[in-house]
């Protein structure tokens, strides 16, 4: 039996900055999780991941990330999307510097 297919979000790291990026509904990569398209179909979840497979000059390691609705947007719902969504984690840049 399979399992039932729950929301995601298409994630990656810019190919040149390294940054987590999601893909938002438009076709932009953005380095904020909340700006990302929610998936809730699993055809559409498939195609928004070919499509983020399909840009390798721009976005690196692209896959689909369980997240769930929030208030401003998508949420995580494991802790390394969590982790993600805070930058870098071996010295304050990036994220972490402008917090």
């Amino acid at each position: 039996m399979s399992r039932k297919f729950t929301p995601k979000v298409v994630t990656g790291n810019a190919l040149i900055e390294g940054d987590a990026v999601w893909l938002t509904e438009d076709d932009r990569w953005t380095r904020e999780m909340s700006e990302a398209e929610l998936i809730e179909d699993e055809a559409h979840a498939q195609m928004r991941l070919l499509f983020g497979q399909s840009q390798p000059s721009v976005v690196v390691g692209v896959y689909l990330a369980d997240a769930k609705a929030g208030l401003n947007g998508p949420e995580p719902t494991h802790f390394r999307e969590d982790f993600r969504t805070r930058g870098p984690s071996n010295y304050p840049h990036g994220k972490q510097a402008t917090a």
